[in-house]
């Protein structure tokens, strides 16, 4: 009998670790899943400010033309693609900024300090985000790696998550533009 016990307490707990593992690996899930809502939110939030600074007439039209272009490329691009277009909008916004001194001079015309003050915050929080969402990413990763998730399936059908990796050091020209 007591045997019986025994068997039907360890049936019990590793019923009672499963139903955990299950639970925190879907709030892993749902994390992931607002991570990439906060890093989408911001790319598209990049790509606008990127669109406005183009339209404003405050760059020079080469300038104008490229930037347009890749912040068009970039909110437009597929899933699949979007990697690339963000890391392209990365490098023309580099290229774009890559003085410090006219950035500053830009800062000074009429509207310059504004969209100049919100590219840099939204660059910056490009990188907070893409860092966040892949931490998730990862944290998933090492959970759903886990023998007693494969085994029993824990994730179900849920895709395996990816991180997301693009270029996105900000360009020198704005460092440090939304504190002067």
């Amino acid at each position: 009998m007591s045997v019986l016990v025994y068997a039907a307490a360890v049936v019990l707990l590793i019923g009672v670790y499963l139903s955990w593992t299950a639970n925190r690996l879907d709030r892993l899930h749902t994390r992931r899943d607002g991570a990439w809502a906060a890093l989408d939110a911001q790319l598209v939030r990049r790509a606008s400010v990127s669109l406005d600074l183009a339209a404003s007439r405050l760059l020079d039209p080469a300038a104008s033309i490229l930037l347009d272009d890749a912040a068009h490329t970039a909110r437009e691009a597929a899933a699949d693609s979007r990697d690339l277009a963000e890391t392209n909008l990365t490098r023309v916004l580099r290229d774009v900024f890559e003085d410090p001194k006219e950035s500053l001079a830009l800062k000074e015309r009429p509207g310059g300090g504004a969209l100049l003050v919100e590219l840099d915050s939204a660059c910056r929080r490009v990188q907070l985000s893409r860092h966040f969402y892949n931490d998730a990413v990862r944290v998933t990763w090492v959970l759903r790696r886990q023998r007693l998730v494969r085994w029993f399936r824990l994730a179900g059908h849920a895709p395996f998550p990816d991180t997301f990796e693009m270029d996105d050091e900000e360009p020198v020209g704005l460092r440090g533009m939304a504190a002067s």
